[in-house]
């Protein structure tokens, strides 16, 4: 197979919540750009792609990313059948909208509570924390690697209902730019990723919908009708999943090599001004 420009053929990559959304697309562009992926997510069953003889392998690991020793499972089995690990996204997250104080119905269901709250972090925080941890573990071994952290606009921006998930993404922002200064020295890139509105995806629940929609005081059908709306975003339109996936991709080849520590936001041009 000749190589591509990006060069990840034969590359190990693991990458977190790869079984829906941006993830998903993350795993396919890695597959057709012939990279052997490794796909850590919740679901029961393994995820389907498309792959063909050029593409790279696939094999999929059950795993709860706030689970260090379900995490550490993950790496073996990855190192097992692979040999190796070259690049780490950590892309699992989970968004549960919730209000600091609902006001008019004080302790509903939409109020935010130590449950929820230790539910998102444990996820979009610490599973971070543990992945890359037990991940670099195996990279300082022979002085190279990339992880590659998801981030969300909202982190760099905040979001109305939704003050913990857009928290814990800017200490994943915060992560990147520290783990940068330690982890530069020893060889390994740290970057970041911050989608914007992006086109919709299965993740986009009813469930989700109601709560983010109550938190804002507004109805679901207006809800929907504002993720139509582009007049915030200078491209005029919502971004692709395959957008997220391409740029990944960059900035885990050698192509990036001098892009280190930075956050890069996937939203259209879109910010508060």
């Amino acid at each position: 197979m000749d190589k591509s420009w990006l060069e990840l053929e034969n590359k190990t990559v693991i990458v977190t919540g790869g079984a829906s959304g941006i993830g998903k697309a993350v795993v396919q562009e890695f597959l057709d750009n012939g990279a052997n992926v490794v796909v850590g997510d919740m679901n029961s069953t393994a995820p389907k792609f498309d792959i063909s003889d050029n593409s790279g392998k696939m094999l999929y690991v059950k795993t709860d990313v706030s689970s260090a020793d379900s995490v550490n499972e993950m790496v073996e089995k990855a190192k097992e059948t692979y040999g190796k690990i070259d690049v780490l996204v950590n892309n699992a997250g989970i968004n549960i909208p919730r209000l600091l104080m609902d006001d008019k119905e004080p302790h509903s269901k939409y109020e935010l509570d130590e449950v929820i709250f230790d539910k998102i972090v444990n996820v979009n925080q610490k599973g971070v924390f543990f992945c890359t941890q037990a991940v670099v573990r195996e990279m300082v071994k022979v002085g190279t690697g990339v992880i590659i952290n998801m981030s969300s606009e909202s982190g760099l921006e905040g979001s109305e209902g939704q003050s913990i998930y857009a928290a814990t993404k800017n200490a994943v922002n915060s992560f990147t730019r520290s783990w940068a200064k330690e982890l530069g020295k020893k060889g390994i890139r740290i970057v970041g990723a911050a989608p914007g509105i992006l086109e919709a995806t299965g993740l986009r629940t009813i469930e989700y919908e109601t709560a983010l929609a109550y938190t804002r005081g507004i109805t679901v059908e207006d809800l929907r009708a504002g993720y139509s709306k582009t007049s915030t975003i200078p491209l005029g339109r919502s971004g692709k999943l395959t957008e997220v996936a391409n740029l990944v991709c960059f900035l885990a080849s050698n192509r990036a090599n001098y892009i280190h520590g930075v956050t890069y936001n996937v939203a259209g041009g879109k910010t508060r001004g």
